[in-house]
């Protein structure tokens, strides 16, 4: 029973100490309380009177702005109000001259009408008397106004169409002059930058010979020499009386080159019999073919073009050794180019194409012994062949009017070729034929009616006829040149074009004493 007291008392303890406790927070916690609810009583009363106080100062500022604007407005209305009245007085003004000139426009008006009716008056009488005067001249002439118009009307017409007439033939006469004079100049020009020197060639070759011993030798025992060499070359060779020299006789002159460089080989080594013959045969082939290759090279050099197919180059070297009527192909193929390029720079033309289309115009004829056609034709096709411009490839086709000519480039290499064919000298003709064929011009100029004279000028590249006038009028001059032509056409034979110049003039001579 003993420790049941203890405890009692510990449970009394505790009790009073809870009381206690409990008693004590309450207190504090009251007091506390008060002293934050006084607090916040405190902050309310004084959130009230700034408020109150910020309220009093709003108002006076909204007050005072109002105010302010109010004045402003009544500033603002007043001067526009000043404005009003000014613009009120210009439109009053202006109203005033308004009115002022709308009287003086009625006034105006008043007289115009006023003078409108004595033009009217004038008019109707004006025309009376028109009328009148109509039906005196219709009386007088016996014509009516209708007939007289129309008589009228086809005179000026016929005058019209006579005048027009007249200016028409002036002006082609002027433009055909200027066009001709044009064209004379550039050809003259082209002809005269273009001064080449190389004449005919001949389709022999002679090789000197250092003593006449040297004939046998080439001639070899019972002619086994000769023999050789006319095999292996495809070439004659007249050996004559001709001292201290052998001919060379060959249509194809690449072959007779060969056997020129050939011979001259053999004569200065000495030893000729048919095998050395064979073996400086082959030498001189391999040194022709080298001679072709620089021969091109050089063409294209001094033309100044570029960019050609390297067998192209080789068929322009083979022109080297190929004749036309005795002209030399590669030297006529360089004198076109520049023909055809300084013709090309007068008038505008391309210069490059027209220099390289005049380079190959002949280049078919480099093989024209393997191919069949016309040369033109096979140029064209080798051209294509190794993907020449199409331009070049018409003008190659079109250079002796195989095709008409549809660019300038082809129409110059044209006029080139013919330029460069009928200058003095160029092909071989012989004196007898020549004097022939213009002999036969003129003869068939004089065989014509009314021909008084005819001339074979230009190297028979133009016949002048002069004719009566007082037989042969203007139209029959047109007439005659063209049955000329087609005479001249028939009866002979001629490189490139005769030109028949038809003239009538007359002339009426007084002497004053």
């Amino acid at each position: 029973m003993e420790w049941l007291i203890p405890v009692i008392v510990g449970v009394v303890a505790l009790a009073i100490g809870i009381g206690a406790g409990y008693y004590y927070r309450r207190n504090v916690a009251e007091a506390k309380i008060a002293k934050a609810e006084d607090a916040v009583t405190k902050l309310i009363d004084d959130a009230q009177k700034r408020a109150e106080t910020l309220k009093k100062e709003t108002l006076l500022e909204a007050k005072e702005e109002v105010y302010r604007l109010k004045k402003e407005n009544e500033a603002e209305n007043k001067e526009r109000r000043k404005e009003l009245q000014k613009t009120e007085q210009r439109l009053a003004q202006r109203e005033e001259l308004l009115d002022k000139k709308l009287d003086g426009i009625d006034q105006r008006e008043a007289a115009i009408n006023k003078k409108q009716t004595e033009i009217d008056e004038l008019e109707s009488k004006a025309r009376e008397y028109h009328d009148k005067q109509l039906k005196e001249l219709e009386t007088i002439s016996g014509l009516s106004m209708d007939e007289a118009r129309e008589m009228l009307l086809e005179n000026v017409e016929r005058e019209a169409r006579h005048d027009a007439a007249l200016l028409i033939r002036d002006i082609e006469a002027k433009a055909k002059e200027e066009a001709d004079k044009k064209a004379r100049n550039i050809v003259s020009m082209a002809i005269q930058r273009c001064a080449a020197d190389h004449v005919a060639e001949t389709t022999v070759s002679v090789v000197a010979l250092p003593n006449d011993e040297m004939k046998g030798r080439i001639i070899g025992r019972e002619g086994r020499n000769i023999r050789t060499l006319e095999t292996a070359t495809g070439v004659d060779l007249i050996i004559d009386d001709t001292p201290e020299a052998v001919i060379l006789s060959g249509f194809d002159p690449v072959r007779r080159e060969v056997a020129r460089i050939a011979l001259e080989k053999l004569i200065m080594d000495g030893r000729i019999h048919p095998g050395r013959i064979e073996e400086m045969v082959e030498k001189a082939r391999k040194e022709v073919d080298t001679q072709i290759r620089e021969a091109g090279e050089q063409a294209i050099f001094q033309v100044g073009i570029h960019g050609l197919h390297h067998e192209l180059v080789k068929l322009l070297g083979r022109l080297k050794y190929r004749t036309s009527y005795g002209q030399n192909v590669l030297k006529h193929s360089i004198e076109v180019a520049h023909l055809a390029g300084i013709m090309a720079s007068e008038i505008g033309a391309n210069v490059t194409m027209a220099k390289r289309a005049g380079l190959l115009h002949d280049i078919g004829k480099a093989i024209d012994h393997e191919v069949e056609g016309p040369h033109a034709e096979i140029g064209a096709n080798v051209a294509k062949k190794y993907r020449e411009n199409n331009q070049i490839i018409h003008a190659i086709m079109a250079h002796h009017g195989d095709v008409d000519p549809s660019t300038v480039e082809a129409v110059l290499v044209q006029a080139a070729d013919a330029i460069s064919a009928a200058r003095p000298g160029a092909r071989r003709e012989t004196l007898e034929n020549y004097i022939k064929r213009l002999e036969k011009l003129e003869e068939i100029a004089n065989s014509f009616n009314g021909v008084d004279k005819s001339f074979a000028i230009q190297a028979g590249r133009e016949v002048r006829i002069i004719v009566k006038p007082e037989t042969v009028n203007d139209a029959d001059t047109i007439i005659m040149a063209k049955e000329i032509v087609k005479r001249i056409e028939t009866e002979l034979e001629y490189p490139g074009q005769i030109k028949v110049n038809v003239i009538r003039e007359t002339r009426a001579v007084e002497f004053a004493k």
